[in-house]
């Protein structure tokens, strides 16, 4: 079996396994064998590298036969090769690359419906905060909490789901958290007092934050470059579109049956999804399916094969330490991760604003029921729809132009065009929303700002996430934490400052507040990281 071939020695008391082969590769071949830059198949046993009985490594380039071995007094013992079980060829079926494209659709639709459960429970309390807060006896501040502590949960979870799914494998990490919110999330139905309402918010947060941590990764695994402007509109919009639908189902279902279906409705509705997974969802992690590969050629006797996944000398506890890290330490060590986790902190937090207190200015300033200011929600759908299909053919064609005006060469930096419409369309929509919701002008105007705000966050949120998945191939689950710690952050600290902002400078100067930051923030982040992308990146240090 053709692969990458690590050649070694072997010393008959020393155990035949990956990781204890690594640890007697020479100076010489160790980084080879770590690069997997040994590619040909030897053609004789002169091509290994043997031992002297001093330990000293060195070319054997006559020995035609393995019994020559014996004949040579300087060398150990005999010699064998690893092979590093590959994809056979680049139109492997086993490549998630080469799958059908119904499969592929299946693991992508899944990641998205489960990303529409994670945003739609972020938002569908919002029209019962109310109410929430007059059954469990809460001030609004401690209503909006448990509001935002589930947001909080998206900036943590991440952190230990993302590097899971590089050890475990995406599937089970997927199925395990889906199972793990729909628990909690039940929990909050039944929730009697304060303290049970915020602790079982945090915790389904956490199992609904596996939306950060595979989807993105997930879409990599799947779809070419030139492909994923389109997978990414489908995955993108699909969860944004909870953050509109959210607040409408929380309106009507508060006034029609209770606040506590809300919870127990969208645990059904996850239940499914997460059924359906058990079925369609595929591992489509490589090293995983080579690992599985690996143990498959071994079970029928070709015990040197073994996958690069399986090939490591650390201890389980080691590779988790390691593992766990790798979010926070790209965070902290690569320039570009942390410009991009700057825009989309301050896109994230105004984008939850506006969750937050919309409701809010419909029911106070226009005087609507709950169930009416819900259906509001629905001019931020119809902006996140345009802008998604818009978005995904003009990334695509705008990757591929570059790509042929640089005779075939990528880059990351591709992506940066379609940041520049997404960071002008979100100021734009907060004047726009601010002065008309200001103004009490007729509710159409006020929702065509929403729209256009609508529509800049969802350019911009799917040209960064291509963005960072084109820079961070290798570790996408771990450099996608890193990029959306911040920004659940600030999606849980802004609403809660947001009533007194509004309070203080009504909705006409708040929002032009965040306009003008806005700007100061969004427009020089595409302009620096189309010029200076590549030398920001060469500056970061490996934290593989």
């Amino acid at each position: 079996m053709v692969g990458n071939i690590h050649k070694l020695p072997r010393n008959p008391s020393t155990p035949r396994t990956a990781g204890d082969i690594m640890t007697l590769a020479s100076p010489e071949v160790a980084p080879e064998l770590q690069a997997g830059k040994i590619n040909q198949e030897p053609q004789k046993v002169g091509d290994l590298r043997v031992s002297d009985k001093d330990g000293d490594w060195k070319e054997k380039d006559d020995l035609d036969r393995p019994q020559d071995l014996e004949e040579q007094s300087d060398v150990t013992a005999e010699a064998w090769i690893i092979f590093d079980i590959t994809f056979d060829g680049p139109d492997d079926p086993l490549n998630p690359l080469n799958w059908p494209n119904r499969e592929k659709w299946a693991v992508t639709l899944l990641c998205s419906m489960s990303g529409l459960v994670t945003l739609m429970s972020g938002t569908m309390m919002a029209p019962a905060l109310s109410t929430i807060g007059n059954d469990l006896r809460l001030d609004m501040a401690a209503a909006n909490l448990a509001l935002s502590i589930y947001v909080l949960a998206y900036a943590f979870g991440p952190l230990l789901l993302a590097p899971s799914t590089e050890i475990y494998g995406r599937r089970p990490v997927w199925l395990l958290s889906g199972t793990f919110y729909i628990i909690f999330n039940t929990v909050c139905g039944f929730a009697q007092n304060n303290a049970t309402m915020i602790a079982a918010r945090f915790l389904a947060g956490i199992g609904a934050s596996a939306e950060f941590a595979v989807t993105n990764p997930v879409l990599a695994d799947c779809w070419r470059p030139e492909q994923r402007g389109h997978s990414l509109a489908i995955s993108t919009f699909i969860p944004l579109l909870g953050t509109a639908i959210g607040p409408i189902i929380g309106g009507v279902i508060t006034e029609k049956i209770g606040w506590r279906w809300l919870f127990w409705i969208v645990s059904i509705f996850s239940g499914l999804i997460t059924i359906t997974g058990f079925f369609l969802f595929k591992e489509p992690y490589a090293a995983i399916i080579l690992a599985r590969k690996a143990k498959a050629v071994r079970k029928s006797g070709e015990h040197d094969q073994y996958a690069q996944h399986e090939r490591s000398t650390q201890t389980l506890w080691q590779k988790l330490r390691i593992t766990l890290t790798r979010p926070m330490r790209l965070l902290l060590t690569q320039p570009t991760l942390q410009v991009m986790s700057v825009f989309m902190a301050y896109n994230f937090g105004i984008n939850y604003i506006m969750f937050s207190t919309f409701a809010e200015l419909w029911t106070q300033r226009y005087g609507q029921t709950v169930s009416q200011s819900g259906l509001n929600y629905i001019a931020l759908a119809i902006g996140n729809t345009i802008a998604a299909q818009i978005g995904a053919r003009v990334t695509d064609r705008i990757w591929a132009h570059l790509k042929n005006r640089a005779s075939g060469v990528t880059a990351p930096e591709y992506r940066v065009p379609m940041m520049i419409p997404g960071s002008l369309l979100i100021p734009i929509g907060l004047f726009w929303y601010g002065w008309a919701g200001e103004l009490k002008a007729y509710w159409v105007l006020t929702d065509i700002g929403v729209a256009i705000f609508a529509a800049g966050i969802i350019l911009g949120t799917q040209a960064m996430q291509a963005y960072v998945l084109d820079s961070f191939p290798k570790y996408t689950s771990s450099a996608t934490a890193a990029s959306q710690f911040l920004r659940s952050i600030t999606a849980f600290a802004f609403p809660i400052f947001a009533p007194g902002m509004y309070q203080a400078l009504g909705y006409g100067w708040g929002n032009s507040l965040l306009g003008f930051l806005s700007l100061m923030i969004g427009v020089p982040a595409p302009l620096l990281l189309w010029k200076f992308g590549s030398k920001l990146r060469a500056k970061g240090k490996a934290q593989w």
